[in-house]
């Protein structure tokens, strides 16, 4: 499975970052293509499902998640959202830990492991490529002020 790791330092306060980064809704709308759908009613926790669905028209693939660890940060500890990924194109993981810095702001910490169903080994690098590019956009573009 392609590894993706992306580390972004923020001046925004862990919980505002954490806010900010668990916006589900917000993701799709940084994401080129892509569209969030909630399906199960707020707050966000434990069993929280959701689907990021990318493409034009007909052509789409869907990537259903659903949130199994949901730990907000609190002033000296860390927050920690994990989310797996249900369905037949996309599985895997990815979790968002959000660290609280003794100076001003927070440091997030993205990690991602995935899978995209019928390609090929030998593309990881490249689909881990892609996907520290476009979720590392996101990160910056959801936290920044």
């Amino acid at each position: 499975m392609p590894a993706i790791r992306i580390v972004h330092r923020t001046r925004l306060p862990a919980p505002e970052a954490w806010l900010r980064l668990t916006d589900w809704e917000r993701h799709g709308a940084q994401v080129p293509l892509t569209r969030t759908i909630i399906a199960t009613p707020p707050p966000t926790g434990v069993g929280t499902i959701f689907t990021a669905r990318t493409g034009v028209g007909r052509i789409t693939f869907d990537d259903p998640m659903e949130v199994t660890v949901w730990r907000p940060p609190a002033p000296d500890t860390p927050g920690l959202v994990r989310l797996e990924k249900r369905g037949r194109a996309v599985t895997g993981w990815a979790e968002i830990e959000i660290r609280p810095l003794a100076a001003d702001g927070s440091e997030v910490h993205w990690r991602e492991d995935l899978r995209l169903r019928g390609l090929p080994r030998a593309l990881d690098p490249a689909v881990a490529a892609a996907g520290r590019f476009l979720f590392g956009r996101a990160v910056a573009r959801l936290l920044a002020p």
